[in-house]
């Protein structure tokens, strides 16, 4: 699709203010709208949205289409009138920089239950039908995911095929019966997800009212320990006999790591899914344009061919490159849904073959500044080399250091290169000069982390690929949404053109 000339900004919702320790879809969500706006950003890009699984990582998630229930406003459940204002009177003392997730599942999931319980008194007539109507229609994915998590649970969060056999094999009388027993757990989880669907939809509304697209995520693969492979194990790469994966998605050594990424997802049998006509990609997609705006596709080349790794594998070294499904596959989601508003996340291993599918159905790729420096003038990231404005130009990603934490990490030599492309460094630090860099560029759209406006340093990055544990926790603070910022982006904004 056609992209105008914009710019904007990078943050998960989850890195938003809140006394709630998490951000959420409530009025901090809301302000941070009202700042894009006042700046001249007309793009929010956002991580992927579902429920956290392994590692608390929004790429692991427990399912393709579910929201994460933890970026529910307890202030709108009180606004609804499900939850009494008593209840958010005593909040513990969370940690203001950092998602604890652990702590904060546990106390939200407390205010839910108790939610759950006087929507169930108190719903006024409509609520109860908007509940109603948002299960029927949700039911080709909520249903089997409500009784995931619920089995989840009375299994002891334990992957799903370590479950009893009939519950893992899908036996339907056996899941018949867990459906009528564990009839109230399940409900809740329905509730959960119609609660956050409800609040999305307001935020969503609030944001285009003010001129601001949402930008979602989508990861090409799934957790292996998700509703989906549960439930439609046929479309996977799985063992017969024990059900795990038989190949796992990732990729070679790279940039980021010398061991390469061992993500271990299943990775897709691509044949059966052309035989269903792509129907389980097709509704994710679906789900996910009535969401957001736009959508990145994490590891967008995998759909050209994928590194798949053995079972069994420590690291990603020992893999091979497999074919993906290719045009084919777009073709068939376009025939179904129309013009794609899609940005292929292209980096990394990326071959002829790999920018021809995305040239063929135009979609914009992705330049990252901090990678522009270090190989010569010809270096493709950097700006001079664009040679098309189809592109989403980054300062870093949520995968980078922030910009500050980065240019601090490089030799003085190193520092020097950058600061001579830029042709100067500015008194308000180098973030500032490359984010002026990405808003010059030809690129169609220039997108920079918060942490970068923020002037932030390596403590406040959001993911360090290959770090097992303590990503994805970075939140900023209340007030940080300076209306000095606002103004020097909207300065960029006009001096650039980026006004869409």
């Amino acid at each position: 699709m056609p992209m105008a000339r914009l710019s904007g900004i990078l943050l998960h919702p989850t890195s938003l203010p809140s006394r709630y320790g998490v951000g959420d879809l409530g009025d901090q969500a809301i302000a941070f709208c009202d700042w894009l706006q006042a700046g001249a950003q007309r793009v929010w890009q956002m991580l992927p949205l579902g429920p956290v699984g392994a590692g608390n990582s929004p790429y692991m998630s427990f399912s393709a289409i579910a929201g994460e229930p933890l970026l529910i406003s307890p202030d709108r459940l009180v606004e609804a009138g499900w939850l009494p204002a008593a209840a958010l009177e005593q909040v513990p003392d969370f940690n203001p920089h950092r998602v604890d997730f652990a702590a904060v599942r546990a106390y939200k999931e407390r205010l839910f239950v108790q939610a759950w319980a006087g929507f169930q008194v108190h719903a006024t007539a409509e609520q109860r039908t908007a509940f109603e109507e948002f299960c029927a229609e949700q039911a080709t994915w909520l249903d089997d995911f409500a009784l995931f998590m619920t089995l989840k649970a009375e299994f002891g969060q334990i992957v799903w095929n370590r479950w009893d056999v009939g519950f893992a094999q899908r036996d339907p009388a056996v899941l018949a019966a867990a459906r009528q027993t564990l009839a109230e757990p399940i409900a809740l989880q329905r509730f959960l997800q119609f609660v956050f669907f409800e609040q999305w939809q307001q935020l969503k509304t609030a944001a285009n009212e003010r001129g601001v697209q949402l930008v979602g995520d989508v990861p090409i693969y799934v957790s292996f320990d998700s509703a989906d492979v549960w439930a439609n194990r046929e479309l996977f790469a799985l063992d017969p006999d024990t059900l795990d994966p038989a190949q796992m998605a990732g990729v070679p050594p790279d940039y980021f790591s010398a061991t390469g990424q061992l993500w271990g997802n299943p990775v897709y049998d691509w044949e059966t899914n052309a035989q269903t006509g792509y129907h389980w990609w097709i509704n994710r997609f679906r789900h996910l344009f009535t969401m957001v705006d736009w959508v990145r596709i994490d590891h967008f080349r995998g759909f050209e061919s994928f590194w798949a790794v053995p079972q069994g594998e420590e690291t990603a070294i020992n893999g091979d490159w497999v074919p993906g499904p290719g045009a084919a596959f777009f073709e068939a989601v376009q025939g179904a849904l129309g013009k794609l508003p899609v940005i292929a996340e292209d980096l990394g291993i990326i071959t002829p073959e790999v920018e021809a599918l995305r040239d063929q159905f135009q979609f914009p790729g992705m330049k990252i500044l901090q990678f522009a420096f270090d190989s010569g003038s010809g270096n493709p990231y950097l700006p001079h080399n664009y040679r098309s404005p189809n592109y989403v130009v980054y300062t870093g990603t949520h995968d980078n250091d922030t910009t500050v934490g980065w240019f601090n990490g490089r030799s003085p030599e190193e520092q020097q290169r950058v600061i001579r492309y830029a042709g100067y460094a500015g008194p308000d630090g180098i973030q500032w000069d490359l984010t002026r860099m990405a808003m010059a560029s030809v690129a169609d759209w220039a997108i920079v982390p918060l942490q970068d406006c923020l002037g932030f340093g390596s403590d406040c990055r959001m993911n360090v690929p290959g770090q097992a544990d303590s990503n994805w926790e970075w939140r900023c603070l209340e007030g940080s949404f300076a209306p000095w910022m606002a103004d020097r982006l909207r300065e960029l904004v006009d001096l650039y053109g980026r006004w869409g």
